[in-house]
């Protein structure tokens, strides 16, 4: 049914993509201006809508910024608050939306702060904490602020060559955007990934000389963790009534990894940056295991008994790896 609302929305992409690519060109014109900081700014984002890894990408970024006074700005999609908000100890995912404040959660010791203005945001950063880096999170196509470096995402299942302007496909902005990024990194790659199938891809997306592609796919941690830090073996699943909970943009390769562990469960699938309601956790109550995504757990935290989370990193190659070292070292 979806499929065919997609097909039947056509001629509404096509409005779409005429004024995505109007917006685009009078930037490129300097009709609207950029503006550009002092202060190096990486972005991170992507062309289409959700489920490529920013978040992750980000939480790699600060580990290996590790020893350097770095600084998180997000919008905080769907949160309660207003303006500028830094995070602190008394933060919770309503203040900041649930992707700040996982990042905040697994990184306190980071500045983090949100803003849908990025302009105001970055300069609020520089004036009260004067940040070596600032970590632009979901920013591609905000042209107002004009990135230092610029990392775009795009998935192995799904590029964004193969993808159309919403509401048919799930392209936001133009695919020819792709050539303002230094670095195009494609997500959720198979393990194995041969280096035949990375040219193959890398030839399709036609990079320009200045442009690096690189490949990463998903590490999912060895057990399952709780609030309070307990672990959860495999194992430890048989025998039980267990929900699986997703309300983010693409659960696949999630779901894909948990089917492989042969314990059974139920899968409750939710729209991306669900908002949790009483009775449906008051449903969730009556499994004896309730297993979610990272970004998923920060809006059930203390709602729920039993509730475990599945932790999930970026795993880059040693060259590429260095790679990325090596363009953001260039910037301090």
């Amino acid at each position: 049914m979806l499929r065919i609302l997609r097909i039947i929305a056509f001629p509404i992409s096509l409005i779409y993509a005429i004024a995505v690519i109007a917006r685009n060109f009078l930037y490129d014109i300097r009709f609207f201006k950029s503006k550009s900081f002092d202060t190096p700014i990486v972005c991170v984002g992507n062309l289409s809508v959700g489920g490529t890894g920013k978040t992750p990408m980000i939480e790699y970024l600060v580990r290996l910024l590790e020893g350097y006074k770095v600084a998180i700005l997000s919008r905080g999609y769907k949160r309660k608050s207003k303006g500028f908000l830094m995070a602190d100890k008394n933060s919770n995912a309503q203040d900041l939306g649930d992707e700040p404040f996982q990042m905040y959660n697994k990184f306190p010791e980071i500045t983090l702060a949100v803003d849908a203005n990025r302009i105001n945001g970055i300069k609020n950063l520089e004036k009260l904490v004067q940040p070596q880096l600032v970590l632009l999170d979901d920013a591609f196509q905000h042209r107002k602020v004009q990135p230092t470096l610029s990392i775009l995402l795009t998935t192995f299942g799904k590029l964004y060559k193969d993808d159309w302007y919403l509401p048919t496909g799930d392209l936001r902005d133009s695919k020819r955007e792709a050539k303002r990024a230094n670095l195009i990194v494609v997500t959720k790659c198979p393990d194995d990934l041969s280096e035949e199938n990375k040219e193959r891809i890398t030839k399709k997306l036609s990079p320009r000389p200045n442009q690096k592609v690189l490949f990463s796919h998903f590490s999912y941690a060895p057990s399952l963790k709780s609030g309070s830090g307990k672990t959860l073996d495999w194992n430890q699943l048989l025998e039980k009534k267990v929900a699986v909970v997703t309300g983010i943009a693409n659960p696949e390769p999630f779901i894909a990894h948990l089917k492989s562990k042969d314990f059974q469960f139920q899968h409750l699938e939710y729209g991306d940056h669900h908002d949790f309601s009483t009775r449906e956790l008051e449903r969730l109550k009556a499994f004896d295991m309730v297993v979610t995504t990272e970004k998923d757990y920060v809006r059930m935290k203390g709602k729920l008994q039993n509730l475990y989370y599945l932790e999930v990193e970026h795993e880059f190659s040693k060259s590429d790896e260095s790679v990325l070292r090596e363009e953001l070292w260039n910037l301090l």
